[in-house]
């Protein structure tokens, strides 16, 4: 893997705009909100040629753990601090050294990590005297930089990247299926995804909303990787109250575009919400492959029925993605969470799956025999031939005579009639209908 550079301070010295300005994009959430960064954020960059993964992580408070988010908080940094093969560590320049600075740097200094210490928001680069305070943490010579005029930065980076191991070290052989974890907040999304890695990656408590910001985590497991990119948990906009969920929201409907396959999480003890098919309508409107996952199974009342009729809800309250496979499963438990992945491979294949015209064609003139296309004032809809144009998600094209015909029900019949003969499960395809003389006017 690339080399991996985390981001590390106390909370409010500017860790996130500094996260931002290296990858050149607003990714991680910006606010004068100490604590805004709660988990880890990773993101790849690039510098002289340097490739490597940047790791944002929330602000370390050794003085104020007085809940459970602040004391996770810490954990994930020192997790990311255990993982990094380099460390930025930035202080505030406007504060001073503080005592959260002093217990960061000891932190620091027994990983035996590679340190950059960068002291943030200096407005004057012609009199930097006050960084000079900062040598007191022991950590070498401070560099001044301003992340939000983007000063020195470059430097900072030259800094970096003459820590970095000889590339050859990395391997980056594979193909990573990119898969996004989507659903309301508080139905364990991110404890999914710690069952699947197999340890705690995300912060979990049963405070709706924990994670704030789209992670990505590469995960190898039986020689396939994995992108796993866990969401933020997305609510109705009337109860979005806070700037912060906001964009947390966005970035959400950005990690579907990023993906191949969505993993739809529903709460087994909570019924399908209108918020519920939402979130499904983004990721089909965006033609991604779809498996819904039913999470906290081991908590409701079951008989032998409760399973198919749980299915059946979904059928009906998804009936727009009937393409999608379920599966039941306890994130807490790990039950049936070993069949996710491979679930998830089946589809990503069928969304890129590709047909050949003989095969489709035969297909159609079959369909079209069985049930003979629609007419109108005397006049017959004629199927003259179709051909697939794309993937992910299967794309077809398909020539008529008279493509304002083509009624909503006939071309779900064709669909049927496709779906029944080379599967596509999990994944939407798409129909486009052309008028012949147009196709052959464009040559």
């Amino acid at each position: 893997m690339k080399p991996l550079v985390a981001i590390v301070g106390r909370a409010n010295v500017g860790k996130s705009t500094l996260f931002n300005r290296i990858i050149g994009e607003r990714h991680a959430i910006v606010e004068d909100t100490p604590g805004v960064t709660r988990d880890r954020l990773y993101r790849d960059a690039e510098w002289l040629d340097h490739e490597f993964t940047l790791i944002d992580t929330g602000g370390i408070e050794f003085h104020k753990q007085n809940g459970v988010i602040e004391a996770k908080v810490k954990d994930q940094a020192e997790l990311a601090i255990e993982e990094a093969h380099v460390i930025i560590f930035v202080v505030d320049a406007r504060n001073g050294v503080t005592a959260d600075d002093y217990e960061v740097a000891a932190l620091l200094r027994c990983s035996k990590k590679p340190v950059v210490l960068a002291v943030n928001k200096v407005d004057n680069f012609k009199d930097t005297a006050m960084i000079y305070d900062f040598y007191a943490l022991g950590l070498g010579e401070p560099i001044a930089i301003s992340s939000i005029h983007s000063m020195n930065i470059g430097d900072l980076l030259d800094l970096v990247v003459a820590h970095f191991p000889k590339i050859e070290e990395y391997d980056l052989d594979g193909d990573i299926l990119p898969i996004a974890l989507i659903g309301r907040p508080n139905v364990g999304k991110s404890s999914l995804v710690n069952r699947l890695l197999g340890r705690e990656r995300m912060i979990v408590t049963d405070i709706p909303g924990t994670t704030r910001d789209a992670i990505d985590t590469v995960l190898e497991k039986d020689g396939k990787q994995y992108l796993l990119i866990d969401t933020a948990g997305m609510r109705r906009k009337a109860r979005i109250n806070e700037p912060t969920e906001q964009y947390s929201v966005a970035r959400s409907l950005k990690s579907i575009d990023r993906c191949d396959v969505v993993l739809l999480v529903l709460d087994a003890t909570a019924e399908i919400s209108d918020q519920d098919q939402r979130i499904a309508g983004y990721a089909h409107e965006a033609g991604k492959g779809m498996l819904v996952v039913v999470n906290k199974w081991d908590l409701p009342d079951k008989d032998d029925k409760s399973m198919k009729l749980f299915e059946e809800k979904i059928k009906e309250q998804l009936a727009f993605a009937g393409y999608a496979l379920s599966i039941f499963v306890s994130a807490k438990t790990g039950q049936r969470v070993d069949k996710v992945l491979p679930l998830a491979d089946f589809i990503a294949e069928q969304h890129s799956r590709r047909i050949t015209t003989a095969q489709l064609n035969e297909v159609i003139r079959e369909a079209v025999d069985l049930n003979p296309p629609p007419t109108d004032k005397g006049k017959r809809l004629k199927v003259l031939y179709a051909t697939q144009v794309g993937v992910k998600p299967p794309k077809f094209v398909i020539f008529l005579n008279e493509p304002e015909m083509m009624h909503f029900s006939y071309a779900r019949y064709l669909e049927n009639k496709i779906r029944e003969a080379f599967g596509f499960a999990g994944t939407p395809i798409s129909l486009i209908w052309r008028k012949r003389e147009q196709e052959d006017k464009n040559g």
